[in-house]
């Protein structure tokens, strides 16, 4: 089976989830080509067990990001096959895209993949689980902190594919208000708040109890709806990021369906909520009945305890 991987990069660096793709391709017996924008990640790709070859594709279409240039480029450089890329909201850009342009069918956020390409993915805002098997080339997009990473000791062949000048560039400039800090998609826990939080200031409690925990700050759409000093890159839900912390604390949200659609597979799930009947408590593995100005700092301080 011929695998090709879009690398996941954070700037210069190789984002840790394209290894967990690796390691769902070798799980297939595959030998993925991994493909990293501008070169970005190349050395450390390569020394990733069970990579067949890293192709560097550089062009200027990489200087900013722009799903339509970077997928006609990782497109033209790619061979048939099966593409694989991260779950993200740039991955899933990207792979849909590749797709659109080869004909072929396209399956996101998978959390199981086997032999045979039968693949698992949620539908219906994760309240169900679809079972789909594909016979031939298609696009995918694996869920991360979902499938084990490939461990190290690769020495793959590399090489650069160069794109043409003439590739469309779309300059985007990006105000990050918390540029610094963890993306949920990339946390192991997540602090999360809602409308209940009163005021986006008070976000200012969710970010100092996270820079403790080693957390990254998430938001519902309620949330990012309501002000604008919170951004939707912060949104977690079905119109926002899927998740799948260790532990994921819910901070002043009801809990509608489509943020439940974003978080409900999370290892560990802590509600904080003054209403007894918020619906989060149905899927939460620990509820507490409390404002946040009661329950945060100690739930703070018991956090801190154990890790």
């Amino acid at each position: 089976m011929d695998i090709t991987i879009i690398a996941e990069t954070q700037g210069d660096n190789l984002h840790p989830v394209t290894s967990q793709l690796v390691g769902a391709a070798t799980s297939l017996g595959a030998s993925p080509t991994v493909l990293c924008a501008g070169g970005a990640g190349a050395d450390t790709a390569a020394g990733i067990a069970g990579v067949g070859k890293v192709l560097s594709v550089v062009g200027d279409c990489f200087s900013t990001f722009d799903g339509g240039a970077w997928a006609a480029a990782f497109d033209a450089a790619a061979g048939a096959g099966v593409i694989i890329g991260a779950a993200s909201a740039q991955g899933r850009d990207v792979v849909a895209r590749i797709a659109a342009r080869r004909g072929v069918p396209v399956v996101q956020d998978v959390v199981a993949i086997s032999q045979g390409l039968t693949m698992t993915h949620p539908i219906y805002s994760g309240k169900a689980m679809q079972e789909v098997t594909i016979g031939g080339d298609c696009a995918v997009t694996l869920r991360s902190n979902t499938f084990p990473p490939a461990g190290d000791g690769g020495s793959a062949e590399s090489a650069t594919v160069q794109q043409s000048g003439d590739v469309k560039i779309a300059v985007q400039e990006a105000i990050a208000k918390a540029s610094a800090r963890l993306d949920v998609s990339d946390a192991d826990i997540i602090i999360s708040g809602g409308r209940g939080m009163g005021s986006p200031d008070n976000f200012e409690h969710l970010y100092s109890l996270s820079d403790k925990l080693g957390a990254a700050v998430g938001a519902s759409r309620a949330a990012v709806d309501t002000w604008d000093e919170i951004p939707h890159s912060m949104q977690v839900g079905q119109t926002g990021k899927t998740v799948n912390p260790s532990l994921y604390i819910a901070v002043g949200i009801s809990g509608a369906i489509q943020h439940l659609a974003g978080m409900r597979t999370s290892k560990y799930i802590v509600a904080i909520n003054k209403d007894p009947e918020a619906p989060i408590f149905k899927i939460a593995d620990y509820g507490i009945v409390s404002t946040w100005e009661e329950a945060l700092p100690i739930l703070g301080d018991e956090i801190a305890k154990i890790l």
